[in-house]
């Protein structure tokens, strides 16, 4: 296992870097990298059939700096400096434990001055540049692909927050017991939670930027799937605790590695199991008995749902009927994982379940039901 992204070095060239980066973080940004790009071929695509236009914006140009937008970049900059100079200053300490640093109070305050009057004064500068003595309004085009950034910075901070609170939410009692420690850990995230506030801001920005729901679904459900598939890597090289229930069966294949059938997850970044043998360090740990690792799993489906999702994404005319496809194979996905996967069950009526296997039903049934209303109403909703 991959903890940090120095392990992941060290293993594949021999060297020893110490870098603040841990695996699941590297692989969760490169999952929004996936993303960005999926959204914005189908957003262009879309726009070259037809179906979404570009808007046209009104906007005032030659304009100085306002003591408003000085303030927040100044503000802006202060974070920025208050943690990278004590990050620097404190290097051995951040490639350690960068979360010790990051989600707690320690900052350098002379580096965050300096930052605060270095960001306040390039917009100044910036502005200065192309003021006008009488500023004027112009109307300017707005291509959807053009709002990704836009789309891609809410939909982190929003999906951050609701995986949290869905986090919270799965393991109440251990969130009661320890709800700072739950709040700013750097785990402790629940994908659904993410997948439903972060959603719900994209379609908020899209309906202002002219985008109709539906048509914002659409373009989201190939490249959700693929960056959920990127996500999981992380889970898996770093060992998160996303993995299976213990496997104790032989493999089905004498040629099928051990490391597909059954896993116990050494040097996994959540300390879960017994101590391995000469090990020294943080990362010392692997799980007594083996497992299915579920993450490299759901890797391999969704990375063949995307491609599927991908190859008929030209084929699909009815607004709606894209997400509705992606909602049926994303909840049989993850209800079918949630079979051979820890994880906290809900206990009503008898009945006993966990929180991915609620809403991944739900999704299924709205996937259906969304599909039959998309293909009823296309001509409708075109």
């Amino acid at each position: 296992m991959f903890p940090t992204v120095s392990h992941f070095l060290e293993y594949l060239f021999g060297i020893n870097l110490p870098l603040p980066f841990k695996t699941f973080g590297l692989f969760v940004a490169l999952a929004f990298v996936a993303g960005y790009w999926a959204f914005s071929q189908e957003l262009k695509r879309k726009e070259a059939l037809g179906v979404l236009h570009s808007l046209k914006k009104k906007v005032m140009v030659g304009l100085p700096a306002t003591t408003g937008e000085l303030v927040l970049n100044g503000l802006f900059g202060f974070i920025i400096g208050y943690k990278l100079v004590y990050l620097i200053t404190n290097y051995q300490l951040a490639a350690d434990n960068i979360e010790l640093i990051l989600l707690s109070a320690k900052g350098n305050v002379i580096g965050g001055l300096f930052f605060a009057g270095l960001f306040a004064y390039w917009d100044y500068k910036e502005k200065n540049k192309v003021k006008l003595a009488k500023p004027k309004e112009v109307e300017v085009t707005v291509h959807p692909y053009q709002i990704m950034s836009n789309l891609v910075v809410w939909a982190a901070i929003c999906g951050f927050l609701g995986a949290k609170v869905f986090d919270g939410l799965e393991y109440w009692d251990d969130f009661v017991q320890h709800p700072i420690d739950r709040i700013f850990s750097a785990g402790g995230f629940t994908f659904y939670g993410g997948l439903i506030c972060g959603g719900a801001a994209v379609l908020y920005i899209a309906k202002k930027n002219g985008i109709k729901p539906l048509h914002m679904l659409d373009v989201g459900g190939p490249g959700m799937m693929l960056a959920y598939a990127v996500g999981r890597i992380g889970c898996h090289l770093s060992g998160d605790g996303d993995w299976g229930i213990v496997n104790p069966n032989p493999k089905p294949f004498s040629w099928l590695p051990d490391w597909l059938w059954s896993y116990k997850y050494p040097n996994n970044v959540v300390g879960e199991g017994i101590p391995i043998p000469n090990c020294s360090g943080k990362f010392c740990n692997e799980l007594a008995q083996g497992v299915y690792p579920t993450p490299l799993y759901e890797v391999i489906v969704c990375l063949i749902l995307f491609a599927f999702l991908w190859s008929i994404r030209d084929k699909i005319k009815a607004p709606g009927l894209m997400f509705g496809i992606y909602m049926i194979l994303n909840g049989l996905e993850r209800f079918c994982i949630e079979l051979i996967r820890v994880n906290s069950k809900y206990h009503v009526f008898g009945l006993s379940f966990t929180q991915a296997e609620m809403i991944s039903t739900f999704l299924v049934i709205g996937g259906i039901a969304l599909s039959f209303y998309a293909l009823r109403n296309k001509n409708k909703l075109a």
